[in-house]
Formats: C-alpha cells, structure tokens, sequence
C-alpha cells in the first residue's frame, strides 16, 4: 500500500486526487495539507511514502518548501503536480530533489503511474520531459558547468563569490546555517573547486560578476 499525502492550496483539487486514489488498491491517502507550511508539519508528523505537492501555492516559494521537506524527511518520495508546461520548471525541480514532475493536463493513467513510479524509488520523467532532458543534454556539453547548479545552489554560488560568507548567506535566504553550508558543498562539488576565491574567479571569468 503506497501512503500518500496530498499538497495543494484548492480543497476540490485535492477532494478530487483523494477520490482518485481511493479508486486504487495500491494506494491510499493519509494525510492533506493546503500551504507549504502545512506540508512541513505533515512530513515531520505523519509517515508518508510519496508526497504529492502543487507547484504553486500563495505565499510560498515551491523550491523553499521541497528543500525543506528533503531536509525533514528525506526518505518521503516527492512527486509535484504542476499547472506549469514541463519546459519551464521541471529541470530545475528534479535538480532541487523532487523525485518527479507532472503536469495538471496529464492522463488519470500517467498520474497513477507517476505514483507508483516513485514509490519504487524511481524518477518519474514523461515523454515530454524526457525529450526536454535529451535537448538539455546536448547542450550542456557546449555550456559552462555553472549551468549544471539548481536555481539555489546558483544563488548561493553567486553570493559567496561576491564575497559573502556563510551566516549572511543564511540570513538572507532564510537559511540554517548548515543548510548553507550544504548547498556551498554543492556548489564546489558540481564546480571542482575547494575554494570561495576559485568561485569568485569563476564568476568573473564567466562575466557573471563585474
């Protein structure tokens, strides 16, 4: 029996996904939440195997919300159920940690194939995403590797190479300080360097600096 748990800020969306699931065998859901806050406290409370989580929600930075809940409860399997076209927002969300991206306009059978898909682990990319990750491919062999970070991790690469250090950084985005820290490893992980002033020189040579 997969356990899921349902985020989204509209109640008949998610009174809809509950009926869907219902309708499976395999699959219940145990727990709803209607803000990213609430699929914080959900995470850290209710055993859950696959979160399924709106992309957009008021108030809340969806990229903010997945770190988070990787951080809580890093064995939950995240799956997010998005209105966005998977070419604007998919790569980056698979790069953040999610464990699949769909889109709103899916088919009630790829939706459930998606949830089993990632309840085994696994990566759920359609067809369509497949093919933006295959286009992204061929061109990441001509682009610097700077290209390879998630949208936070350049954030976080950015303002260490202005110079920046880790409790500002922490502040400012609203960070733990080992949260920044982790994302700093990142950066010089993906980067191949060891230190803030190989990443300032870097940025400069890059021309993403002045």
């Amino acid at each position: 029996m997969i356990n899921i748990a349902l985020v989204d800020d509209h109640a008949i969306v998610r009174k809809g996904l509950r009926q869907f699931f219902s309708d499976h065998v395999d699959m219940r859901v145990v727990a709803e939440a209607d803000s990213g806050a609430g699929a914080l406290e959900l995470v850290s409370n209710t055993p859950v195997d696959v979160l399924v989580m709106d992309f957009s929600m008021p108030g809340q930075n969806a990229m903010d919300v997945l770190t988070a809940v990787r951080e809580l409860a890093p064995g939950i399997f995240v799956l997010i159920l998005s209105a966005h076209p998977e070419d604007q927002y998919a790569l980056s969300v698979l790069r953040q940690g999610a464990n699949g991206y769909i889109n709103k306009s899916c088919t009630p059978a790829e939706l459930a194939e998606a949830v089993r898909t990632v309840a085994r682990g696994r990566r759920y990319v359609s067809p369509e995403l497949a093919e933006i990750i295959a286009s992204q491919l061929r061109r990441d062999t001509t682009l610097p590797i700077h290209h390879s970070l998630s949208e936070r991790e350049k954030q976080v690469f950015m303002m260490l190479a202005r110079g920046q250090k880790i409790g500002e950084i922490a502040t400012e985005l609203s960070l733990s300080v080992k949260t920044a820290s982790t994302y700093r490893a990142r950066v010089m992980d993906k980067l191949k360097m060891s230190a803030n002033t190989d990443l300032t020189y870097y940025a400069f040579a890059n021309h993403l600096i002045d």
